[in-house]
């Protein structure tokens, strides 16, 4: 295989795909393979062009959707996507049937609203294709833990969270130099909220009845 054309020597018909080196497979020029493969962009580019026409016209003609939207909440997420969507097709259309014409300002235009784009994820409602599998990795802990057993407050005596939560716990505020064991070799973090405040409350009574029953002496 050439590395700069990834065409098999054996046979100029053949395309052989990569990865990290390693050869994954090969199919046949002009095939159907080839035509999807090489044309995957176009197909979802269209895709997202007819999602964004419909969810803007919802946006709208929706009354009720009209009233509570904003536009740097609701309609430029869509503008941004239709805006990628037309300059990536700009850009394939245009080398294809175009000879090229406008291809560096289509480059260009197709550059700059993914980048837009890619700013403004953070602030907007895409950010949810980040934080949903962060949401699903943190129920599939919980589920784990529930499975492994529960911790115990020693002060209330009720479950409140998971052993393994409570485990991990003391392990992160260790490496960050914080040691909440307490002289009986137990640890503060093994009581609950509802434990942590009555032992606080225990501890203000204790101070002030040494104290002569004055609280701030």
């Amino acid at each position: 295989m050439n590395p700069a054309t990834s065409i098999n020597p054996s046979s100029v018909h053949m395309y052989e795909a990569h990865f990290f080196g390693f050869k994954m497979f090969e199919f046949a020029l002009g095939s159907f393979v080839a035509f999807v493969i090489f044309k995957a962009l176009y197909w979802c580019s269209w895709l997202v062009i007819a999602g964004v026409l419909i969810f803007m016209r919802r946006r709208l003609t929706n009354a009720g959707l009209v009233a509570t939207q904003t536009f740097e909440g609701d309609l430029l997420p869509l503008i941004l996507l239709l805006a990628i969507a037309v300059t990536g097709l700009g850009l394939s259309y245009g080398y294809e049937y175009m000879k090229g014409i406008a291809y560096d300002y289509m480059a260009v235009t197709h550059a700059i609203t993914v980048i837009m784009f890619l700013i403004w994820i953070p602030f907007g409602k895409f950010f949810h294709i980040i934080q949903r599998p962060a949401q699903i990795g943190a129920h599939i802990y919980k589920k784990e833990g529930i499975k492994r057993g529960m911790a115990i407050c020693p002060h209330t005596h009720k479950e409140f969270a998971t052993q393994l939560h409570i485990n991990d716990l003391k392990i992160v505020t260790k490496e960050l130099g914080f040691d909440f064991t307490l002289e009986d070799g137990t640890s503060h973090l093994d009581l609950s909220p509802e434990g942590k405040r009555s032992r606080l409350a225990m501890a203000h009574l204790k101070a002030r009845q040494q104290n002569g029953g004055n609280l701030f002496g």
